[in-house]
């Protein structure tokens, strides 16, 4: 009732808007609040949901194909656990100084790895996604460019795409440098200028500097409310939000992709990071507006079990008022209904 309470009062204190497709809605890892993450299942019905953009997150397999999994570690995201002839395959190794036992696409051919089935990542908290289970593949970036390219000829509208690389510097150390890969191949498919509908995000900073000689595509650099970048251990995150932060940022990037708890305080006013982000030229996208009341801020969560849907379309007013240039979503259904006005305060998905 407080956060409610707070949007009113900033509705009554701002001018009226339009809900303004400005504001950009990213399917992060495509519709993946009611499919498994990074299928092209996920991706076509964020498409069809009305999404702007859809977000693949890259890592690479041991043949140097980009293929869309959260992380390098896919026993999460996949069967890879249940299949025996990958048993020997289990290891140990060290990510962006975590220690991290699993397997690792970087361990499998492209051909090995389409033997594998995806699965749902949270079935505690979306059990209904779990019934799509052994359904699809893993994607390669090449699939996911061709599944936009038909849907805008299908829709005649334009589908972006905001790919972020996946623990670069330790795919550069094994011998995969993403960024050149991920340039390339969007080159190759027509993606070149600023005014492409491309964002590349990452949450190093060397990769993002390097890109800016590589490619004029815009670029994002991702800011997470804990830790660091894993490239340079004597940054964190808290020094990059500062005014002198972002000054360094807007050197080398378009924008940032910032953790909402950054962005809006808990009364859902801004925390004045989307104001000083802007003065230095930079957009702002929030990260990650979900349904669920496991993953809303307190006051947006209804009286439901975790699992349950809460009230997302708060939230994302919180945004509005803000000022953020944009979202990533699990849920481009609810958003795309709360941007045209038809989802209402609540924005139940029941």
């Amino acid at each position: 009732m407080k956060w409610l309470l707070a949007l009113l009062a900033l509705a009554l204190s701002t001018p009226a808007m339009a809900q303004d497709s400005d504001f950009i809605i990213i399917a992060h890892r495509g519709a993946s609040g009611e499919r498994p993450e990074h299928t092209l299942a996920a991706y076509e019905l964020a498409i069809d949901q009305g999404a702007d953009y859809i977000e693949p997150d890259l890592v690479a397999t041991r043949d140097g194909v980009l293929v869309a999994r959260h992380e390098n570690e896919i026993s999460g995201t996949t069967d890879v656990d249940q299949r025996p002839e990958f048993a020997a395959r289990l290891t140990t190794k060290m990510i962006d100084g975590e220690e991290i036992t699993g397997w690792f696409t970087e361990d499998f051919t492209l051909a090995e790895l389409r033997t594998l089935r995806a699965r749902e990542r949270l079935p505690e908290i979306r059990p209904q996604n779990t019934r799509y289970d052994g359904l699809y593949q893993v994607p390669t970036l090449e699939e996911i460019i061709q599944l936009v390219r038909a849907k805008e000829a299908e829709t005649g509208r334009v589908i972006g795409l905001y790919p972020e690389i996946k623990h670069p510097g330790y795919f550069a150390s094994i011998g995969h440098d993403l960024a050149a890969m991920l340039v390339e191949q969007l080159a190759e498919a027509g993606y070149e200028s600023a005014d492409a509908p491309v964002f590349i995000q990452s949450f190093e900073v060397a990769p993002l500097r390097r890109l800016g000689d590589m490619t004029d595509l815009r670029l994002v650099q991702l800011i997470s409310a804990e830790g660091g970048p894993a490239d340079d251990p004597s940054l964190s995150y808290a020094d990059m939000v500062t005014p002198e932060g972002l000054g360094m940022i807007a050197a080398y990037a378009d924008g940032i992709g910032v953790d909402l708890r950054l962005l809006l305080g808990a009364d859902g006013r801004s925390t004045g990071l989307v104001e000083a982000a802007n003065e230095r030229g930079l957009v702002v996208h929030g990260w990650t507006l979900r349904k669920e009341n496991a993953f809303l801020p307190e006051m947006a969560r209804s009286d439901a079990p975790s699992h349950v849907t809460g009230f997302p379309a708060m939230v994302a007013d919180a945004m509005r008022h803000a000022g953020l240039d944009g979202v990533f979503t699990d849920d481009p259904r609810l958003i795309v209904a709360w941007r045209v006005g038809e989802g209402g305060a609540g924005c139940r998905a029941d």
